[in-house]
This record gives structure tokens, C-alpha cells and sequence, in this order.
């Protein structure tokens, strides 16, 4: 990961979860999440992203149209 312009990403994400060593590593946090059959806190907004709920079905029903 030479490349990685992790204090680059560390600026944009939005993680909460204060323990992650993956925090400003995207392509890590997304294998990881994905993996999990989740998405990383990226994807959903700062009062979604405090839940902790990464899955796919939460992000589904907070963008669903209706």
C-alpha cells in the first residue's frame, strides 16, 4: 500500500468506531466490510453511521424511494 494516501482519506471518512486499524485505508475497510456482507460508514450518513449497522439491508431501507 505505498500509495495509499491514508491522512488524504482520513479526511473524508466518517468512521466512529474509534479501534479500527483500517481508519483512512479504504480499500481494506471495504474488502473488510464487504467480506462481512456490509458496507463501510462511508456509505451512510453521520446519525446512520453512529448505529453500527454497516449491512446492506439498513443502507436499502434508509435510501429506499417511497
Amino acid at each position: 500500500m505505498a500509495d495509499c494516501k491514508v491522512e488524504t482519506n482520513l479526511a473524508a471518512c466518517n468512521c466512529t468506531y474509534e479501534p479500527c486499524a483500517r481508519k483512512g485505508r479504504c480499500c481494506e475497510c471495504i474488502t473488510y466490510h464487504r467480506s462481512m456482507g456490509e458496507l463501510p460508514a462511508c456509505y451512510f450518513d453521520a446519525a446512520a453511521e453512529k448505529t453500527y449497522d454497516r449491512s446492506i439491508s439498513y443502507f436499502v431501507q434508509l435510501n429506499a424511494r417511497g
